[in-house]
């Protein structure tokens, strides 16, 4: 077995902490890819692994990715719901890579939320 050097510790040391901060819930942002039969036959999946991947060339480590079922609006599929801070959340629609990736630049870096992609702004509850 090879021995450890002090590179490979403080890189295992800077990977735990990155996984117990997003254990833990201390993010900045929340985003949610809607992974019921509806959406990952609308292309869930892809969406998933396109927003994974703009997260890893950020290197951003304050993103919290999670999936859920059917969110109710199949013929929207796919969809995501971006939550920020202090901001309500928008569910957006009808997803590709190309619109996910502006999505992530916009909304999720810098906290403008793109408009020509939301369908709603908000909780979906009625009163």
């Amino acid at each position: 077995m090879a021995k450890l050097k002090v590179e490979d510790l403080k890189k295992i040391k800077e990977n735990a902490a990155k996984s117990l901060r997003l254990r833990e819930g201390e993010h900045r942002v929340k985003v949610v890819v809607h992974m019921g039969t509806c959406g990952i036959a609308a292309g869930a999946r892809e969406i998933m692994k396109a927003l994974l991947d703009e997260i890893e060339k950020t290197g951003a480590t304050d993103i919290i990715v999670t999936s859920s079922g059917c969110a109710g609006l199949c013929n929207h599929e796919p969809m995501i719901t971006v939550e920020m801070l202090d901001q309500a959340p928008v569910k957006y629609v009808k997803l590709d890579a190309e619109k996910v990736k502006k999505i992530f630049e916009e909304h999720i870096m810098k906290g403008k939320p793109v408009v020509e992609y939301a369908l709603a702004v908000g909780s979906e509850t009625t009163h």
